[in-house]
Parts: C-alpha cells; structure tokens; sequence
C-alpha cells in the first residue's frame, strides 16, 4: 500500500515538473545562470531524474541505472531530451514500486549515509520522505529560478 502511494506522489510532482520546464519561454533561458544562483532549472530538473532513478529505480527496483552527478550539474541538453528523462523517470519509480509493492518501511536504507542527514541508521520509509521532500525542494527552486530569468 505505501508503494502505491509513494508511486502516486512522485508521479504527481514529476509530472508538474514537466509543466515546469515547459512554461520556460526558451531552451536559452532553462539553463541561464544569474544572480547568484549557482544551478540552472535545466540542471536541477537532471539532478532530480538522476537522485530518483538512483535511490528508488536502481536500489529499490534494480533497474540498473548508473548515475553519473556531476553531469546532472554540468550538461545542457535540448528541451525535449530533458523532458523525456521526466517521462523516463516517471515509468523507471513506477516499475520500482510495483516490482516491490510491500515496502517494508522499518527495514534499513543502506544506500545513503545516514550521517548526512542527521541520522545515526535510515529506514527506507524515512529516506521516501526524503526523496519526496528533495524533489519538491528543487521543483520549488526551479519554479523561482523559471520566474526569475524570464
């Protein structure tokens, strides 16, 4: 049940994240830097389809996916390439959460350490409400960063 759930969530908010990225009048301005903003929604929009693809395809659904960081930060790439890693990712947390339906939420989460966010050891349902609260966190960053260069 809370696989369905977490797999209601994050389709919910990725899918405003392809609404995001399409309401930026021009590929030009989805990667401009400005004002003391260190990333451009372009690469936050990558750094949120590579975290998800990592933490839940790959770990709790083996999909496979090797994440490469540094690129999520420092790749450009055209609009509709970024929208279809979205879409990717929607259909990549999915299968994870089918695949694994009953997600024990007390297990242990070994996949991050712990020590960065304050925890001695992580359970896989703490570490869910994390992913979930990165992701809004860098949707609201790139929903500014949209309002502010345009």
């Amino acid at each position: 049940m809370v696989a369905e759930f977490a797999a209601e969530i994050f389709e919910r908010e990725l899918t405003k994240l392809i609404e995001e990225i399409k309401l930026y009048p021009d590929e030009a301005s989805l990667w401009k830097i400005s004002n003391g903003i260190s990333n451009s929604g372009g690469n936050l929009c990558l750094h949120i389809c590579g975290n998800l693809q990592h933490f839940i395809g790959n770990v709790i659904g083996n999909s496979g996916y090797t994440r490469n960081r540094d690129r999520e930060f420092s790749a450009q790439i055209p609009t509709a390439e970024l929208l279809s890693e979205i879409q990717k990712t929607i259909k990549v947390v999915s299968l994870a959460f089918k695949s694994s339906p009953e997600i024990d939420l007390e297990e242990e989460y070994t996949a991050f350490p712990a020590h960065l966010l304050g925890k001695e050891k992580l359970t896989k349902g703490f570490f869910l409400m994390h992913l979930i609260s990165h992701m809004d966190y860098h949707l609201g960053q790139i929903n500014y960063h949209r309002r502010m260069i345009s």
